[in-house]
C-alpha cells in the first residue's frame, strides 16, 4: 500500500472573494480567517451573531500537489476524506468525483482515472449548511433544541454547532480530518473485528479480517499481538474468499481495568496482508484484554442496569462530554488529554459520548483506553425527529458503519446508545399531537428497529441501548427509576431543591445537573469591564438557558448569603452547584445496588459560558469538579442529615474490602468540640454500608445552637483521612459564621508548591487561587476547622507558567463563604 497525505497548508477564501488565504488541512473554516485575521473572536462579547451570519457563505479550498507514476501504476487508487464538513463538492483535475453531505461519514472514492502524473489539483467547495437547514426547515418542519438554527435536524452535522442551552450558534465547516491517497496492488483490509473468550487465566482473541480484493493472486494473513510487556504471539493463514478469521490464546494475560479498579494494560495487534513475501497493507489496533457489558437483570427494584467488566458490576461514576470547542480546528490531542486527565483526576471511571456533538477523533478513544474511562457513547441524534426516508437511511447507514466499524475494537467502549431524549421527547413532550403518526412511526422504525440490528451486526459484543433515557421501550414511560437510564431536570428546570436529589432511586442516573458561572478570569476573556453584570447584554449572551441566571440567583437565595460583588457572585454560584451534585452522588452511592451510575450534566464546555459544566472552556476546574474529586472518590465518607439527625455512611467501590476508623465530632462555631465518638469500620469490596446514625436532638436543643453548631467526620485508613466532610443542620445562609481568619505559609520543593491552611473558626468552602496563573490544586473548595491545619500542594508542571517561591505568595488569594457576603 502506498499513501499520499494531503493535509498541510491548502488555499481558502469565501467564494465570492477574490483573494486567496492559507488553509489548514485539518482544520476549519472559521480557524483559518482567525489565523488570517479576517474574522473577529466569535466568543468575546456578542461577536458570535457575526460568525453566524459569516456561516451563510459558501467556502472554498484547494491545493496543488504532485503525484508519482508509481502511484498510478496500482491496481486502485482511493481517495480517502475522513472528515467533510459538511455540504462539499470535492473536485481533481476539473472533475467532479464527490459530493458529499454527512460530516459523520468517511468517504473513499476511486480516483485513479481522474489523476495524472506530475501536479494534480484539488477542490473542495463548502456550501452553506446554515442556509440549507434555514431552507429545508420551510419546506418540512422538524423539531431540534429550541436554542439552535431551524431545520438542523435535516443535516448530518453536529447539532450542537448550531446552538444548545449551553452554546452558541456559531456552524464552523471545513475539512475537519485528514484527506489522503491510497494506492493498492491485489486487495485490501477492508476491517478487522476481535471477538474475546475469557476463561480461567487465558484469553481468545477471534480476529474476523475483512478484505477487498483484485486480483487472483495467493494472498496471506499474519496476526501479530504484543502484550504490554512484549510478548509476541502470531498466526498466519491464507486468504478464504472475502473474510478470513484468525485465532490467538493468550495465556497469564493482563486484564484492563477501569480507573480505580486496576490496571490498563493494552495490548498491540498488527494484522497484515501479503503477496508473496510482500505486505500489501495492514492494520494497526490497540486493545485491552477485557469484558465489558451492561448487566440487566429483574430484582426486588425492578431491573438493574449496570457496567459488568471482568464479572464485577461497578457504580458508573462521570460526566457527559459535549464538543470541546466551536471553532472545530481548535480541538486537538493536548487539549483532549488535558480534559481527560481531569476526569481521572476527579475519580471518573465513565464518560458519556453525548449524541447532539460529533463521534470523537481516535485519540479521544485512545486516552479513554489508556486512563481507563468506560465510554458510553451516544449515536448523533439529540432532541429531534428525523424523517426515515430511504435517502436518509442510506445516509445514515454509511455514517453507522463508519464509526462502529472505528471505535469498536476500544478497550473504553461499553455501551452504544441509539439516541439522546428522543424517546422521551415522543413520551412527555406532546410530539405525537404536533409532528403526526408518521415521524413517531419513523422513530421507532429508526430506533427501536433498524439501528438495533444494524449495530448487532456490526458489533455484537458491545450493549446497545436504544435511547438515553429509556425503560422497555416503545414510548413506555422512558424515564422510569425503576427500569433503564433516568435523566431528571426537575431540579433546576423544576426549581426543585437540590436535596429533592434524595427522594430519587435510579437504577442508573445519566443526566441531572444545576448551572454556574464560570470563574472571573474566564469570564474576563470574553467581557469588558462594562459588560460584567450578569444581566448585561453581553453576560446574558453567554447564558443559552432562557431563565439561567435568574435561576442561579434563585439557588443561591435558597442556600446562601446574597453576594456582596460580582466576583463572588461567580464563586458561590459554582458551591450551589458543587452542593447540589454532592447531594445527588452521595445518595445514589449510598444506594448502590440499587443505583449503579450517576453521571452528570456536564464535563465541559464549547465556549466560556454559564453552564451546567463542572471544567470551563479553558478547562479551569470549578468548584464542581472539586467536589466531584471527593464524592467520586473510590471509598466514599457521606452523611445524611434530617433535621438533627444524622446519618453515616461509608462506600467502598474498589475491589478490596476496607478497614479503618470513622471517627465524628460534633462542634461549635469556634470549633470546640462538644461531643465527639469514633467507630471500627469493615465494608466489603464494592458494596456500602450505615456506620453509625447519631441524634443530636437533646444537645441542640435551641434555634441558636442549630446555627451555631456543625458535624465533621472523618474516615482514617493507617492513619490517612480517606473521606470526610461536614455537615450543618440549618441552610448555610442561616449559620452564624465567624471570621475564620484564615491565614497560609507556602514551602516548595523541587516539583511542587505546598500551601499549608489554617483558620480560626469554622471556614466553609475555602478557596485558594492564583491571581494570573492557572493551576491545579491537590484540593480545593473545602471546609476547614480551627482545630487542624490543612495541607494543600500544587505540582509546578501544572501551572500555566512558571512561578518562583516568591511569585507564587505574591499571587495566592484564600477566601472563604464569609468573605462573600457582606
Amino acid at each position: 500500500m502506498q499513501l499520499l497525505t494531503l493535509s498541510g497548508i491548502w488555499q481558502m477564501k469565501k467564494t465570492n472573494d477574490s483573494e486567496w488565504i492559507n488553509g489548514n488541512v485539518p482544520g476549519s473554516v472559521f480557524n483559518d480567517l482567525l489565523q488570517a485575521g479576517q474574522m473577529e473572536d466569535p466568543f468575546f462579547r456578542d461577536n458570535e451573531y457575526d460568525a453566524l451570519e459569516l456561516s451563510k457563505s459558501d467556502f472554498e479550498y484547494t491545493r496543488e500537489f504532485s503525484v508519482e507514476k508509481d502511484l498510478l501504476d496500482h491496481d486502485v487508487v482511493l481517495l480517502r476524506c475522513e472528515g467533510l464538513d459538511t455540504l462539499c463538492d470535492l473536485s481533481i483535475n476539473g472533475t467532479l468525483v464527490l459530493k458529499a453531505d454527512n460530516m459523520h461519514r468517511t468517504y473513499e472514492i476511486d480516483v485513479k482515472d481522474v489523476l495524472v502524473p506530475g501536479i494534480n489539483v484539488i477542490h473542495v467547495l463548502i456550501q452553506s449548511a446554515t442556509l440549507y437547514a434555514l431552507e429545508k426547515e420551510k419546506e418540512q418542519h422538524l423539531s431540534s433544541c429550541a436554542d439552535a438554527v431551524p431545520g438542523i435536524s435535516h443535516i448530518r452535522k453536529a447539532h450542537s454547532m448550531f446552538g444548545w442551552d449551553w452554546g452558541p450558534q456559531i456552524p464552523d465547516a471545513g475539512i475537519w480530518r485528514d484527506i489522503t491517497i491510497h494506492g493498492y496492488d491485489n486487495g485490501r483490509i477492508d476491517d478487522v473485528y476481535v471477538t474475546q473468550t475469557h476463561s480461567e487465566n487465558k484469553v481468545h482473541l477471534d480476529i474476523k479480517v475483512d478484505l477487498q480484493h483484485w486480483s487472483e493472486a495467493e494472498l496471506h494473513l499474519r496476526a501479530v499481538l504484543e502484550s504490554p510487556d512484549g510478548q509476541v504471539y502470531e498466526q498466519v493463514s491464507a486468504v478464504n474468499l472475502s473474510q478470513t478469521s484468525l485465532a490467538l490464546a493468550i495465556t497469564d494475560p493482563q486484564i484492563w481495568w477501569p480507573n480505580n479498579f486496576g490496571s490498563q494494560p493494552l495490548y498491540t495487534l498488527k494484522v497484515e496482508l501479503s503477496s508473496g513475501a510482500k505486505v500489501i497493507d495492514d492494520k494497526t489496533l490497540t486493545i485491552g484484554l477485557r469484558t465489558l457489558t451492561v448487566k440487566q437483570v429483574k430484582d426486588t427494584w425492578g431491573e438493574s442496569f449496570e457496567f459488568e467488566v471482568n464479572g464485577k458490576s461497578i457504580f458508573a461514576m462521570g460526566a457527559n462530554y459535549i464538543p470541546e470547542d466551536n471553532v472545530f480546528g481548535r480541538i486537538n490531542y493536548e487539549k483532549t488529554e488535558k480534559l481527560i486527565k481531569s476526569c481521572v483526576e476527579a475519580n471518573y471511571n465513565c464518560i458519556r459520548v453525548w449524541g447532539g456533538g460529533y463521534y470523537a477523533d481516535d485519540y479521544f478513544y485512545d486516552l479513554c483506553d489508556q486512563y481507563g474511562l468506560i465510554v458510553w457513547q451516544d449515536h448523533m441524534y439529540a432532541c429531534g425527529n428525523y424523517d426515515f426516508t430511504d435517502e436518509f437511511k442510506d445516509s445514515i447507514t454509511l455514517e453507522t458503519i463508519d464509526n462502529m466499524k472505528r471505535i469498536r475494537h476500544h478497550a473504553s467502549l461499553g455501551l452504544w446508545s441509539g439516541n439522546n431524549e428522543l424517546e422521551y421527547a415522543w413520551a412527555y413532550w406532546g410530539w405525537g399531537e404536533r409532528y403526526g403518526e408518521k415521524l413517531k412511526q419513523d422513530y421507532l422504525k429508526q430506533f427501536e428497529e433498524y439501528l438495533p440490528e444494524l449495530s448487532k451486526s456490526l458489533d455484537p459484543n458491545t450493549f446497545y441501548w436504544r435511547s438515553s433515557p429509556s425503560s422497555t421501550g416503545n414510548f413506555d414511560d422512558p424515564n422510569n427509576e425503576n427500569i433503564g437510564d433516568m435523566h431528571y431536570w426537575d431540579v433546576w428546570h423544576g426549581r426543585k431543591p437540590i436535596t429533592e436529589f434524595r427522594t430519587l432511586f435510579p437504577r442508573f442516573m445519566s443526566e441531572f445537573g444545576l448551572q454556574s458561572f464560570p470563574s472571573l478570569k474566564t469570564v474576563e476573556s470574553f467581557t469588558l469591564p462594562e459588560d460584567r453584570n450578569i444581566f448585561s447584554y453581553v453576560m446574558e449572551s453567554h447564558q443559552k438557558n432562557g431563565t439561567g441566571n435568574e435561576k442561579i440567583l434563585y439557588y443561591i437565595s435558597e442556600y446562601f448569603k446574597y453576594p456582596k460583588d460580582f466576583d463572588n457572585l461567580l464563586y458561590v454560584s459554582q458551591l450551589i452547584q458543587a452542593e447540589g451534585m454532592r447531594n445527588g452522588i452521595e445518595h445514589w452511592r449510598r444506594n448502590r445496588g440499587r443505583c449503579m451510575g450517576a453521571i452528570y450534566w456536564q464535563l465541559n464546555d464549547i465556549w466560556p459560558v454559564a453552564s451546567w459544566s463542572s471544567l470551563d472552556y479553558f478547562g479551569r476546574w470549578k468548584a464542581g469538579h472539586y467536589a466531584a474529586k471527593r464524592f467520586f472518590a473510590p471509598v466514599l465518607a457521606s452523611a445524611c442529615e434530617e433535621g438533627t439527625t444524622v446519618s453515616l455512611h461509608v462506600t467502598n467501590e474498589t475491589l478490596n474490602e476496607t478497614t479503618g476508623h470513622l471517627s465524628w465530632r460534633l462542634l461549635n462555631t469556634r470549633s470546640e468540640l462538644i461531643q465527639s465518638g469514633e467507630l471500627a469500620v469493615s465494608v466489603d469490596a464494592l458494596s456500602t454500608q450505615e456506620i453509625a446514625s447519631l441524634d443530636f436532638g437533646s444537645v441542640l436543643d435551641t434555634k441558636q445552637k442549630l446555627r451555631e453548631s456543625y458535624l465533621e467526620f472523618d474516615y482514617i485508613v493507617d492513619g490517612q483521612s480517606v473521606s470526610g466532610g461536614t455537615v450543618l443542620f440549618v441552610k448555610s445562609k442561616h449559620f452564624n459564621y465567624l471570621d475564620p481568619q484564615i491565614s497560609t505559609s507556602v514551602t516548595e520543593t523541587e516539583d511542587q508548591f505546598i500551601v499549608e491552611v489554617k483558620s480560626e473558626s469554622l471556614a466553609k468552602f475555602v478557596e485558594l487561587s492564583l491571581s494570573d496563573t492557572d493551576s491545579l490544586w491537590s484540593d480545593n473548595i473545602f471546609d476547614l476547622s480551627a482545630s487542624a491545619a490543612k495541607t494543600v500542594t500544587v505540582l509546578k508542571d501544572s501551572l500555566s507558567e512558571q512561578l518562583t517561591l516568591e511569585a507564587f505568595k505574591e499571587q495566592l488569594t484564600v477566601r472563604s463563604l464569609f468573605d462573600t457576603f457582606e
